[in-house]
């Protein structure tokens, strides 16, 4: 058996998706938060969830609103994803600096969507769970917006073409070689 170190308890579930959500006010404030610990917990209805820290900018304002929109990340927006994570909202408007457009979604009264990232999930917040260092939003995704530039001649939408970045342990990736499609291990 490969020999193995014994750490301390930590997240160690890598590599996560790093998204740019954005949030908004009731006064017309607009922020964006870099978030890697998201993602998927129900399919039907369509629910993800969000953790941030309640020391965050972007935090009482999704609290507050009942909103935000997880936007999607890709190798153009690497270094705005990684910008918008290091500096606050509080100091700097992200939009205007990372050049990002805050453009109306299709649902939502305050969160903005990044006219820029391929995908755009609407989210309404559903529960806030207070788990630490960390409080969960669930939310349910209200509407999903599309970037028609990466839609191909039958009409599919071609998500993987789009250049999406990860996180794993502190550094950036794009997604690399395709391995299989669901069910390559199975299929005869």
């Amino acid at each position: 058996m490969e020999k193995k170190q014994v750490w301390k308890p930590g997240n160690m579930l890598y590599p996560v998706p790093a998204v740019m959500v954005s949030c908004g006010d009731k006064e017309g404030n607009k922020n964006i938060i870099t978030v890697a610990w998201t993602g998927t917990i129900c399919s039907e209805p369509a629910m993800v969830s969000i953790s941030v820290r309640p020391e965050r900018h972007s935090y009482s304002m999704i609290r507050e609103s009942g909103e935000f929109v997880i936007n999607l990340t890709t190798k153009e927006l690497a270094y705005a994803t990684d910008w918008c994570g290091v500096k606050s909202g509080r100091d700097v408007d992200k939009f205007a600096s990372m050049n990002l457009t805050a453009a109306p979604g299709s649902v939502l009264q305050y969160a903005p969507i990044i006219a820029e990232s391929p995908v755009n999930m609407e989210c309404q917040v559903t529960e806030m769970i207070e788990l630490g260092s960390h409080h969960m939003f669930l939310g349910k995704i209200a509407s999903v917006m599309v970037s028609e530039k990466y839609m191909n001649d039958t009409g599919k939408f071609e998500l993987n073409g789009t250049g999406l970045v990860t996180y794993s342990h502190g550094e950036y990736f794009t997604l690399g070689e395709r391995l299989g499609k669901f069910g390559y291990s199975v299929k005869k």
